[in-house]
């Protein structure tokens, strides 16, 4: 699919992250933001991966990791929306996610290798959408949202999330 959702079929704080998604085919970029991600992260050292940029803030792998279990999430609710089980979704805590996780003690390469196990998963549910089944929508905290939507949330999401990595992690 090639058009970006329309701002009907999300909540107005996800256009902070689809706004940032570029044109084309959304599967196309998904596997591009993977690649990048990889390529950007894959031969650093655990040393830097554990790097925090301030104190409180996440470490480089819990933020890799944040990314994928956000993936999941929004993955999820696609799935339940593009196979006609549209219900009301509702938001998770982050925090909560992050400080349960496994991620902090985990080699950089495991991290990555999560990461990267649930994009596979998603660009086959995505590349595998209808057109019917991507415009198909639910609710999410009591506004609309469609597969599409939740499709361009996920990689709006890894672009805000590198680009601060690039910033604050990979600066110093």
């Amino acid at each position: 699919m090639n058009t970006r959702p329309d701002p009907t079929e999300y909540l107005p704080l996800a256009e902070k992250y689809i706004s940032l998604v570029p044109d084309g085919n959304i599967v196309d970029v998904l596997q591009e933001l993977h690649d990048d991600t990889l390529k950007t992260l894959s031969d650093l050292t655990e040393e830097q991966a554990e790097y925090r940029y301030a104190e409180g803030k996440w470490s480089l792998k819990q933020v890799i990791g944040h990314i994928a279990d956000g993936e999941r999430l929004w993955s999820y609710r696609l799935l339940h929306i593009a196979r006609g089980d549209a219900r009301e979704f509702s938001g998770y805590d982050r925090e909560a996610f992050v400080q349960n996780s496994p991620f902090a003690s985990l080699p950089l390469k495991e991290v990555l290798r999560d990461y990267s196990a649930v994009r596979m998963s998603t660009l086959t549910l995505v590349g595998s959408l209808t057109e019917k089944g991507m415009l198909a929508q639910g609710s999410f905290n009591n506004y609309p949202l469609s597969a599409r939507a939740a499709a361009y949330i996920i990689a709006g999401h890894e672009i805000h999330h590198m680009n601060l990595i690039r910033d604050k992690y990979l600066r110093s």
